[in-house]
């Protein structure tokens, strides 16, 4: 069996930190590890700039994007490909029999799962009637028609939003017709008071949840989290296995966000891929890349031992410079 093994990371963007636990992982497991790292602008990527190698493709939105993701696969001999960003998702995990008749494996739950985890309304009502608890979310159509039906302090979302874009808190849903956006395409839930956690957690293909740890979002800057603290909780824990069991299809990485409050945790949504704050998690010794590249290579990965509570994560700016007039 070689051991090397080339992984090809798609929007890399600002990911360097993501690329630097796969190759960690692989030195652990003995193996030679080749990243190739992709995005819309790699001259304009740090990831891309701290790969091995780096290409550039369409943006995710194109049709074009899995044949071209494919090809690259080829070109660089990748077995395994990682997806990074919503959006990607569901067209990647729709190709991914076309991936696997190539020898990829990508690292992406069904596109039912994914469908599920990016609508917020379908969300809410998937774990509503698995009596997990959430805040109630309705369509803002229907809040701007009955400015009663929720209560207290509201937050609109866009339905297929990330990275908090988007987002508008409201004391209340008084005057929401006077707001600029398309109700169509947004969701008026129940705003929560607690704090808030992130979970990452892992599924195998054998649908055994390896890890799920959580960690308190102590600061966010643009929507992901800059500083924070693993805790292990049972209540937030807990949930990881409902969620699974309640959306058949999560598959490898993802993440939930909660709000617990006097009353326990209420899940606010559900990222079907690898959180931005992964790397706390990984630091903590759930190693997600050990496990895909296990997986990959037909091993079965087991579970992560006790992993670290009370891991301080303290995020600051760094730099790549590229010098000379070509990227």
């Amino acid at each position: 069996m070689s051991n090397s093994l080339t992984v090809v990371v798609t929007s890399a963007g600002r990911r360097h930190h993501l690329i630097e636990t796969f190759r960690s992982d692989a030195s652990e497991l003995g193996l030679s590890l080749t990243v190739v790292a992709v995005d819309s602008r790699p001259e304009l990527s740090a990831a891309c700039k701290s790969a091995d190698f780096c290409a550039a493709v369409p943006r995710c939105t194109s049709p074009d994007y899995p044949n071209v993701l494919a090809d690259l696969c080829a070109q660089y001999g990748a077995t395994v490909l990682v997806p990074t960003i919503d959006t990607e998702l569901l067209a990647l995990a729709e190709a991914r029999a076309s991936f696997e008749s190539r020898g990829v494996s990508v690292v992406i739950s069904t596109p039912f799962a994914i469908r599920v985890a990016r609508d917020k309304l379908l969300t809410a009502s998937t774990l509503m009637a698995a009596g997990i608890p959430t805040p109630t979310t309705i369509p803002l159509t229907e809040a701007i028609a009955r400015e009663d039906c929720l209560e207290g302090p509201v937050i609109l979302k866009p339905i297929d939003g990330s990275n908090s874009i988007g987002i508008i808190r409201l004391a209340n849903l008084r005057g929401v017709r006077s707001l600029d956006v398309d109700p169509r395409s947004y969701v008026a839930q129940q705003l929560c008071e607690g704090p808030e956690f992130t979970v990452n957690c892992y599924v195998s293909t054998h649908d055994e949840v390896l890890a799920a740890v959580p960690h308190r979002r102590l600061e966010v800057r643009g929507g992901e989290v800059s500083k924070a603290r693993t805790e292990r909780r049972a209540d937030l824990i807990d949930q990881a296995a409902r969620i699974v069991s309640a959306i058949p299809g999560l598959r490898g990485p993802f993440c939930f966000q909660a709000i617990v409050g006097h009353d326990g945790p209420r899940i606010i949504e559900i990222n079907a891929r690898f959180g931005g704050g992964y790397p706390i998690a990984h630091a903590a010794g759930a190693h997600f890349g050990r496990w895909i590249m296990e997986e990959h290579l037909q091993r079965r990965p087991i579970a992560a031992p006790a992993w670290e509570d009370g891991l301080l994560m303290l995020r600051y700016d760094s730099a790549v410079f590229v010098r000379g007039r070509h990227s």
